[in-house]
């Protein structure tokens, strides 16, 4: 570990460990506050998600207008069959940067997205730092509406939550790859409020704003139930071992249940490294070409 990684995980720990002090006086005191500052947290982009950027080079660059608010910033290379790369919760396009040119190399148009609020896209309506998860949805959709239907989609964290809820409710996509997927929303909010020590008051709270927000119960989130019944497209998972942000079990849990989907898992890659190895990047590609590789 670097000195300045070794830094900033100091200042993230300190960070935490205040607002786990915090949150623990207006549970005991306010606790409809602490329900708000929940919530308020869980809508918080992490930082440093453009710390990585792993583009070849510059592409074709286009703003298209979010439905509730700020933008999408579209990037593009290539021509041909399109295939859309997109990030996670807080990170931005050049996370997926290492597969434009093999996929460019293969014959297709590669196409990566900043959601509203990430990268360089201009903040959604919730101001920024902040945003939700139908805000990523909304993303795919505008971009697939400019851009067309999917060859495939490679997506990575919670892009895979969007992504996969996205396919499901009609979007044209022949082939997916998702990467270090969060298979279940309600454990994401079980951990989250572990890490953050809520009471069973304020969990609660923060459950109902989510469910009230998106009309739908946290469990309609779940990417697993998504393919059980062979509906999605033929889906490549890759996870590693020792990803610290979402554990190897999210992926096992949507290969058991999609009779469609394999497995190939990674050891020591974690949960960004794993964008750019080239085994996975291999392994995405010929999943999305229908040649056979191995990560």
């Amino acid at each position: 570990m670097t000195a300045r990684r070794t830094l900033r995980t100091a200042r993230a720990l300190a960070a935490l460990t205040a607002t786990r002090a915090q949150l623990q006086v207006l549970q005991a005191v306010a606790p409809a506050a602490a329900g708000r500052r929940a919530v308020g947290l869980w809508c918080t982009y992490p930082r440093g998600g453009r710390s990585y950027d792993f583009r070849p080079g510059p592409g074709e660059v286009t703003r298209l207008a979010a439905p509730r608010a700020g933008d999408v910033v579209v990037e593009s290379w290539g021509e041909g069959p399109v295939v859309y790369l997109v990030h996670g919760w807080g990170g931005w396009r050049g996370q997926m940067g290492a597969f434009v040119a093999p996929l460019v190399d293969a014959g297709y148009r590669a196409v990566a997205f900043d959601g509203p609020g990430h990268g360089e896209a201009r903040p959604g309506f919730m101001g920024p730092g902040r945003g939700t998860l139908m805000e990523l949805m909304e993303a795919l959709e505008v971009v697939g509406q400019e851009m067309g239907p999917a060859a495939g989609v490679v997506a990575h964290s919670l892009g895979t939550t969007s992504a996969a809820h996205v396919v499901h409710e009609g979007f044209t996509a022949k082939k997916l790859v998702l990467v270090a997927p969060n298979g279940s929303f309600v454990d994401l909010v079980a951990r989250f409020a572990d890490a953050l020590s809520l009471r069973e008051r304020t969990t609660n709270d923060l459950r109902h704003a989510v469910e009230s927000f998106t009309g739908r119960r946290l469990s309609d989130f779940d990417i697993p139930p998504l393919g059980a019944a062979g509906g999605m497209p033929d889906t490549l998972v890759v996870h590693d071992h020792r990803d610290r942000q979402v554990d190897h079990a999210e992926a096992e849990a949507i290969v058991t249940a999609w009779p469609n989907a394999r497995l190939v898992s990674t050891d020591g890659l974690g949960h960004q490294r794993i964008l750019a190895d080239p085994g996975v990047v291999a392994a995405a590609v010929a999943h999305l070409t229908g040649s056979s590789s191995a990560a």
